[in-house]
């Protein structure tokens, strides 16, 4: 086997096309870190609050004093949708995020 060269991701490459794409890859447990308006976000999905909890999915921003402070919890992607970054639904800027990081 030759050398391999893993190159990362540009950021047009990371983007999400469509809302329908930011379901599947959440659904599937990607992990995702975004940036909007010059803050970041970090969506952790199949997670629990606790270990009696159903898994959910995480959104908060990142790289702040408080993280929890802007924590929310959601059932479905379509719920997370509604969280709001920015002053604006996460729904209505999905697609024009600078995705930095996308596990999935």
């Amino acid at each position: 086997m030759g050398n391999h060269i893993v190159r990362k991701n540009f950021f047009e490459e990371n983007r999400f096309k469509t809302i329908n794409e930011f379901i599947f890859a959440i659904n599937c447990g990607a992990e995702v870190e975004f940036e909007w308006k010059g803050q970041a976000f970090g969506v952790f999905p199949k997670l629990r609050q606790t270990p009696d909890s159903p898994l959910q999915m995480l959104i908060s921003q990142i790289y702040v004093d408080d993280p929890a402070a802007t924590e929310q919890w959601y059932n479905t992607a379509d719920e997370l949708l509604e969280y709001t970054v920015c002053g604006g639904r996460l729904r209505d800027v999905i697609t024009q995020v600078k995705v930095w990081n996308r596990t999935i």
